[in-house]
């Protein structure tokens, strides 16, 4: 089947760009001497998961049990949830889980320990755990010293539980960069925090195995950083809008786009495109030093000089700059999204492409894996 012969909107992904972001980051992990974990949350597939286990990684990273249980199903054996179990129900799955695969969690907060500690102690089993610090982000994570040093202390307790390490996702670090030079700087400086976290807890007595970031924007430069241990990037695999932005990617970077129609030229200066929020995901792009100015809701690559200006449900209405040369009625363009791992999650299969040919047909199994 050719490319342009799918119906839209499709997902489709270039082959040769998957393998080469595939390897990239495994070399930037080999470089430094870090383990990669890459998060999965931006694919939700088991056969790019396995091309990624196949090109170096340790392991892989999720964001909830349910997407644990889809890679488990899938052939994964080595498994971070970067998130906080909390609930008898999950407890139970992620026990279930642990009797299958090499598990850990997080927590950051003695009431999630002890959760985890009661649930273990019933089934005789021992459950790795990571101290989510929070570097910036102001998400989950803890922050202060003495709170860290009282948590792993809980864990040291809990005969059940065994402290793995420390991690972070300094996600806050592309916010309101004005350069390479300050996202490095601020990768850098997250990365020594949770080292200097590690150290810490070495000094008070307790084996801190890991020393885990995760943040695309950031992982060449966390990684550089003296005692990190492992690396959880996601969207490289693809890459997206927001990764131009920052200077990080190229559109020839990217891999995955969203293929759609034009179904309507009703002014000179616009179009409208059958992909809309629930093809795209209406997430404006941030603003980043390398796309100034750019507000869009994706990037067309077969016009530079057009721009998605708004999202309803099923339609994408596209400004045309004096001078645009633009497809016409039924022909099809390709959209790089703003977002691409919410975006991946709103379609049921990814379309494997070598040049004009559909090569593969993969479904997005853990489409949905939300609990």
């Amino acid at each position: 089947m050719r490319k342009t012969d799918l119906d839209t909107p499709s997902l489709i992904i270039d082959s040769g760009t998957l393998r080469h972001n595939i390897e990239w980051m495994q070399k930037v992990a080999d470089r430094f001497g870090v383990r990669l974990r890459p998060h999965v949350k931006t694919h939700k597939s088991p056969h790019i998961a396995r091309r990624q286990m196949e090109a170096g990684a340790c392991g892989i990273t999720v964001a909830k049990l349910d997407e644990a249980e889809v890679m488990t199903d899938g052939g994964l054996e080595d498994i971070l949830i970067a998130n906080q179990i909390i609930g008898s129900a999950k407890i139970a799955r992620a026990l279930e889980l642990a009797r299958r695969v090499r598990l850990a969690v997080l927590v950051d907060s003695q009431a999630g320990v002890e959760m985890l500690e009661r649930a273990a102690s019933v089934t005789g089993q021992i459950l790795d755990v990571l101290i989510e610090v929070d570097t910036g982000k102001g998400r989950c994570g803890l922050v202060n010293d003495e709170e860290i040093v009282a948590l792993a202390g809980r864990v040291a307790d809990a005969s059940h539980l065994r402290l793995r390490g420390v991690e972070t996702h300094e996600g806050h670090v592309p916010r309101g960069a004005g350069g390479p030079g300050e996202l490095q700087e601020r990768a850098v400086a997250a990365g020594a925090r949770i080292v200097e976290v590690a150290e810490i807890l070495r000094g008070q007595g307790h084996p801190v195995e890991e020393v885990s970031v995760g943040s695309t924007p950031a992982a060449p430069y966390t990684a550089s950083v003296e005692g990190i241990t492992e690396m959880r990037p996601g969207t490289y695999v693809f890459n997206d809008v927001n990764q131009m932005a920052l200077g990080q990617a190229h559109p020839e970077e990217c891999a995955l786009s969203v293929l759609a129609t034009v179904i309507s030229r009703p002014a000179p200066d616009r179009a409208v495109l059958d992909a809309g929020s629930k093809s795209l995901f209406a997430e404006a792009a941030r603003s980043g030093f390398a796309l100034e100015g750019y507000g869009g809701f994706g990037y067309i690559r077969e016009a530079s000089g057009a721009r998605i200006v708004s999202l309803s449900e099923e339609h994408a209405v596209v400004n045309l700059a004096a001078g645009v040369d633009f497809p016409d009625i039924g022909d099809k363009v390709t959209i790089i999204p703003n977002h691409v791992c919410p975006a991946v999650n709103l379609h049921d299969e990814l379309h494997i492409v070598d040049g004009e040919d559909v090569i593969e047909t993969w479904p997005i199994a853990a489409r949905g894996a939300i609990r």
